[in-house]
């Protein structure tokens, strides 16, 4: 599942213009989010991204594969990676179809007497 820093980064700087582009290591793979929402994985090299209805429809002939064992499926970005504007694109359609990520609430600690 272990990703290079180099595809990680290529991936980001091909997504860079889509919003705010942050990654974070996770398992030995990454995480991108887009403004603030998980938005893909990385994962041996393969930009898998979350499946949403736009991104199917943008994609056409879409193959979906897991990004690990045991994962639901995602679509699996090949070629189209190269093209910086397609696949910005996808990732802003993408953020765009995502709920708003849901805000941690703070449990109080205490005990009720």
């Amino acid at each position: 599942m272990a990703s290079d820093l180099d595809f990680v980064e290529f991936v980001v700087d091909q997504i860079q213009n889509t919003g705010v582009i942050t990654s974070r290591q996770m398992f030995g793979g990454h995480t991108l989010y887009c403004d603030g929402k998980v938005v893909a994985l990385i994962c041996d090299n393969q930009l898998f991204v979350k499946p949403t209805k736009a991104g199917k429809l943008f994609i056409g002939n879409v193959v979906e594969a897991p990004p690990y064992t045991g994962a639901r499926l995602f679509f699996l970005i090949e070629e189209q990676l190269e093209d910086k504007e397609w696949i910005s694109s996808l990732i802003r359609l993408t953020e765009e179809e995502l709920p708003k990520p849901k805000k941690k609430s703070k449990k109080k600690s205490g005990k009720n007497t």
